[in-house]
Formats: C-alpha cells, structure tokens, sequence
C-alpha cells in the first residue's frame, strides 16, 4: 500500500515543523516548504521520510512549480496544511501600513496561493483535506492588532467560504486555530501568555483532528479557545472592557 503524503508550508519552525515530525513519525511521506532553506535540510537529514521543497508562498508561480514537484514525486497529496505567518508585535501597536501590507501579502494572500496552486488537483481527485492555519487572534479585534489580527480573521471567513465551494467535489476544507504556542513567532511577545503550550501538544491536536475526527474547526488548548469563543458572542460594550481589563500588558 502507498504511503500517504502530507505537504506543509511554514515547515522550517514552530507548529509546521512538529507537525512534519509528528506525521513523519506515523509513517507519512512529509513535504515540507519554507524559505529557510537550512533549517528544511537540517530536518530532512534527521528524518527520511520528510523531504524539503522550498517556497516563497508569496510567489504564486513559485506555488505552482513546487507543487507539481512534490506530485512528481509522490503522485498523490492526501493532505495540504498552510501555515505560513508572520508576526511583528513592534509595528502592530500603530498603524503601519506597509507592514500591514506585508503582514496580509504573508499569511492571507500566501495562503490564498498555496490553495489557488492545489485546487485543480484536489477537485479533480474528489478527496483530501486543505488546512487553513488561522489564530485565536482571528475571533474578534484586540489590542495592538492592526495587521496580524485582520488577517487571521480574513483566513477564518476564507475557510468557510471554501468549504462550500470544496465540499461539492467531496474535499474537505479544515480550519486549525491554535492558542498561544511556544514558537520563534511567539517568543517576540512581550506579555504573559495564558494557556502557553510547546509544539509538540499542538502536532498532537492537529493530527489527531485531521486524521481522526472530521471537525470543520480543530482549535486548542479548549480552556481558552471556547472561552474566547463564549466572548465572541457579547455584545461590543461589554466585549471592549472586560478585554480591555485582560488584556493590560503585564511583562514576562
């Protein structure tokens, strides 16, 4: 029997790398994409079944050529997950809009060329899953937010929208929102965050969602994801002070 494949974007660091290892692990063959392409090869060497295929996912034509590499390879892709993001917490406290333009031109449009370069396949094999990675921080508005925010919640309503679309040829569109992760990424922050969990918890959430369970929404650790959801529902009076009061920065 064929192995099945995994292709993951963001797989240099953080939450794409344990994933690459946690499916590496159960036997998958893992494509792996990032710029950095030391730290891919520096992956590769360590496990043989994850093999590096380098990508500047802002580079839609790069996204087509990369593909088509990895089906060369491996015929089929059962599996895609997205997670390419950037976070620079120095310029989202005033609105800096070339950096907000980086920051969408990054995580959403990046993402949008990914899922633009697997379409056609995924439509046309009628299965499989596409994985969106958005954030918690894609629920509703907070503070010192004006990029990273806006473009998670814009990854959230993409999902949903795709799911229809994808649901008529049988693929099955999957939205991961992940709390706050101990990563490269993270480590910029400068405030305490709740609930903090390593990478290795998150690969284990995730590919327990993706290959398990058959949820739209895979999102972790539940203790602050269903209670930021129970928010998403007050109203905006009582939504802005009360995160207005949890969210006063305290330092690490």
């Amino acid at each position: 029997m064929n192995k099945k494949t995994i292709w993951i974007t963001g797989g240099s660091t953080g939450i794409g790398k344990a994933l690459a290892i946690k499916f590496s692990s159960k036997g998958w063959n893992v494509a792996v994409s990032a710029r950095r392409v030391e730290l891919l090869n520096e992956l590769c060497e360590q496990y043989e079944n994850i093999t590096a295929f380098p990508l500047d996912v802002t580079n839609k034509e790069n996204c087509f050529e990369i593909f088509n590499e990895i089906k060369n390879k491996f015929n089929e892709i059962d599996i895609c997950f997205f997670s390419t993001g950037t976070w620079n917490p120095k310029k989202e406290k005033d609105i800096d809009v070339e950096q907000m333009e980086e920051v969408f031109k990054v995580n959403f449009f990046g993402t949008v060329n990914t899922i633009k370069a697997v379409e056609q396949h995924f439509k046309d094999k009628k299965n499989g899953v596409i994985t969106i990675v958005s954030s918690i921080a894609g629920y509703r508005g907070l503070p010192n937010s004006t990029g990273y925010g806006p473009s998670k919640s814009a990854l959230n309503n993409l999902a949903e929208s795709l799911y229809f679309d994808f649901k008529r040829s049988n693929v099955r569109v999957c939205l991961v929102s992940p709390g706050f992760i101990k990563t490269p990424m993270t480590d910029k922050n400068d405030f305490k965050m709740p609930f903090l969990k390593t990478p290795e918890y998150a690969a284990d959430q995730i590919y327990d969602g993706l290959v398990n369970k058959n949820y739209f929404e895979i999102h972790f650790p539940k203790a602050l994801t269903l209670t930021l959801k129970i928010l998403s529902f007050l109203p905006s009076k009582l939504y802005f002070n009360l995160i207005g009061r949890l969210t006063k920065y305290q330092k690490k």
